[in-house]
């Protein structure tokens, strides 16, 4: 997917939403677990809920590599559908990989090449050449690790040239990929704000308010509902900034 047709979903959705699929065995409805693979059923209710809501999804793969084999055929197959039923929708894997060289490489074909996914994160850590194997899959998005959420991140990312709007500054007609907003506490408006541009510029990633929205049998729809609350906030944002 590229730029014009991400905001071509936006438009039409008047939404830039992004689900995050921070999918854990531990916290999903306990009748789920009956399933063969409750992961995935847990997965595809969710987008089945959610897609009429959002233009993106963002498996975190750490919840899917800690339950081994298992948990990386349910995050295969959860990408698998949505690229067959939902094929309008921006797939991100959430890796955060970042090393150099044939690693890199790699990486890049395990999730570009084989997943088929249309982002990855990448942790630019290690300089240039560890992001450069990543940049030459075309038609693909690399997503840098800038200003992080985290307490820890004060200890290398907040210097004076990296707060929120000086970065926005130095990418202004990048899209940038926002956490959290939801149970992180951060804000919609302030994120528009400084933010975005004249193609919006953002996708805006929210977790476990939507997906853990409920724990019963209606966890679908109580998902639908929060990522729908989201999207009428977007909705206005878009027409007070995009027009």
């Amino acid at each position: 997917m590229n730029r014009q047709q991400l905001f071509e979903q936006i438009q039409q959705k008047q939404s830039f939403l992004c689900v995050g699929l921070d999918s854990d065995i531990n916290k999903i409805p306990e009748h789920l677990l009956d399933n063969e693979d409750p992961i995935y059923a847990f997965n595809k209710a969710i987008v089945d809920a959610t897609a009429p809501f959002c233009v993106a999804y963002k498996p975190n793969v750490a919840f899917y590599e800690s339950m081994g084999v298992q948990g990386w055929l349910a995050l295969e197959k959860t990408v698998a559908y949505i690229r067959q039923r939902y094929p309008q929708q921006f797939i991100i894997a959430d890796a955060k990989r970042g090393d150099i060289g044939n690693t890199s490489e790699m990486y890049a074909r395990t999730f570009f090449d084989r997943m088929k996914v249309d982002a990855l994160t990448v942790a630019p850590y290690m300089g240039e050449d560890s992001v450069k194997p990543f940049l030459l899959h075309q038609e693909r998005w690399v997503i840098l690790l800038a200003l992080t959420s985290n307490k820890g991140s004060e200890d290398f990312q907040l210097t004076i040239d990296r707060e929120g709007e000086s970065l926005f500054a130095k990418v202004p007609d990048h899209f940038l990929l926002v956490p959290g907003v939801g149970a992180q506490g951060g804000s919609l408006e302030e994120v528009c704000r400084y933010g975005m541009n004249s193609q919006c510029g953002l996708l805006v990633n929210s977790s476990r308010n939507i997906i853990y929205a409920d724990s019963g049998e209606d966890f679908a729809s109580a998902a639908a509902g929060e990522a729908r609350k989201l999207q009428l906030e977007m909705q206005l944002m878009l027409g007070k900034h995009v027009g």
